[in-house]
């Protein structure tokens, strides 16, 4: 297994909400303090480097074997969760708030809804979000917030052309209709949650066998150098909840940036269907953000 560098054509990640005849898809989001419009109005095409199954010569020589060798005196995952609860203790220590571009696409109901991308700005304490979709144009405009603690525990968005006229409309984040066509609700958006959540899930995932981990080193996120760690369970079980994952983590920021997730195939030979996946992208951390950068009041905002 080597890495491949692809380009993705239009990307998009986490969470869309409907609303009655208002919004079909409100989508979470993390935000950046303040950050003028110019920010908001491009449309991002993330350049990534993805685990093939069939070696490219073109690749450097270390990108071609795991990093380090497998311990057998414990579980293959042990060194993947060792690496996910090294990154919960750096964002939680060191890192405030952050923005970025968000790519998600995932798949609902057995479809693969197309890509979304999200602008979005992230808070820790209270955790707070505010979302700007970039795409697809028929989305552009939207925006969400959300903060722990404030409107009755509600998110905040609005929908663009028609569907605006409702104005600004709350919602049950974990309710039916914020959770319209999403796997997960706005209040589980960021790598510090995504970072949790490996964890969970490594750890009900190393009680059973059949678990296969590599890590490769030289991946790519943006030009961003990576870690990725790749993750089969090659025998469809109930208790696992995916085929293959690979996740890439930021070398210098110690940051999951990028989560992939395949379901086994439908038969040998046949390209793992894709479950979900998320990118951050354009990562800035600790920008001072206030209480007015997730306030819906803000004049750069457009709630009403």
């Amino acid at each position: 297994m080597v890495c491949q560098e692809i380009t993705m054509i239009r990307g998009k990640w986490l969470c869309t909400w409907a609303a009655a005849g208002v919004a079909t898809a409100l989508f979470t989001s993390t935000t950046v303090a303040q950050a003028p419009r110019d920010g908001r109005d491009q449309l991002p095409r993330p350049v990534y480097r993805v685990g093939q199954q069939q070696p490219n010569p073109r690749l450097a020589a270390n990108n071609n074997r795991p990093v380090n060798p497998p311990n057998p005196n414990e579980h293959p995952l042990e060194p993947a969760l060792r690496m996910a609860h090294s990154a919960v203790q750096q964002i939680e220590n060191n890192i405030q708030d952050y923005s970025a571009v968000l790519v998600k696409r995932e798949r609902i109901n057995g479809k693969l809804n197309e890509q979304e991308f999200m602008y979005i700005k992230v808070r820790h304490e209270p955790f707070s979000v505010y979302m700007y979709f970039l795409g697809p144009e028929r989305l552009r405009g939207q925006e969400c917030l959300y903060v722990e603690g404030q409107n009755n525990g509600n998110l905040l968005g609005h929908g663009v052309g028609i569907r605006k006229i409702a104005g600004t409309v709350p919602l049950d984040p974990n309710g039916p209709m914020a959770m319209a066509g999403q796997r997960y609700p706005i209040t589980e958006i960021g790598f510090l949650n995504l970072a949790k959540r490996l964890i969970e899930v490594g750890n009900m995932d190393k009680q059973f066998g059949e678990c296969e981990v590599k890590f490769y080193k030289g991946a790519k996120i943006n030009k961003r150098v990576c870690t990725c760690i790749q993750v089969v369970h090659p025998v469809p079980r109930s208790n696992f909840r995916f085929h293959k994952a690979l996740i890439f983590v930021d070398d210098e920021l110690n940051i999951p940036i990028r989560y992939e997730a395949y379901e086994w195939p439908a038969k040998p030979g046949a390209p793992p269907p894709l479950i979900e996946e998320y990118t951050y992208t354009d990562v800035k951390i600790n920008n001072g953000f206030t209480d007015a950068d997730f306030d819906e009041n803000n004049p750069q905002y457009n709630f009403h």
